[in-house]
């Protein structure tokens, strides 16, 4: 047989490859909100009122670059909101340096302001966290943080807003 023969073969075999990869590297999150979404927006709706860094961390479970948001050197007294819907989060007294290059805290303002989710994206098992109040994608949380709690809320500082009290 000729080399020429093999092309479409082999063509179809990457392309079902590369598609298998793709699919399996996507972000996915294993289960879904039990309750409905206090805030529910259209998709252009979101892009309106979000910054294109918002939309995409927020809506699309992007991450920023590590030490790019003003909130990781925060040390003022206040509330981290949620940028989406102005859902209180997280509290400036639970806020600590983790050294990672995003805002850390080792809890949030209460356990219905956050939602869990298993994230298997990019072949690692982690646990996100979404705004309740809307499904916003904040980040993920990690069991190496802190007394009291010892866990780490590793936050995309684009994903909030801070107020001051």
């Amino acid at each position: 047989m000729k080399p020429i023969q093999f092309l479409p073969a082999l063509l179809v075999t990457l392309l079902v490859a590369t598609a298998l990869i793709f699919v399996s590297y996507r972000p996915a999150v294993s289960d879904e909100p039990k309750t409905p979404r206090k805030v529910s927006r259209t998709e252009a709706e979101w892009k309106k009122i979000l910054s294109p860094e918002q939309f995409y961390v927020l809506r699309q479970k992007g991450t920023e670059r590590a030490g790019t948001s003003p909130l990781v050197d925060n040390h003022e007294k206040g509330t981290y909101h949620c940028a989406g819907c102005k859902t209180p989060l997280f509290s400036s007294k639970a806020k600590f340096e983790s050294g990672t290059g995003w805002p850390s805290f080792f809890e949030p303002i209460s356990k219905e302001a956050v939602e869990e989710h298993q994230d298997r994206a990019y072949g690692m098992i982690r646990t996100e966290i979404l705004c309740r109040t809307c499904g916003g994608h904040l980040g993920h949380v990690f069991d190496d943080g802190p007394k009291p709690t010892g866990l780490r809320y590793c936050m995309n500082g684009v994903a909030l807003q801070f107020e001051k009290k």
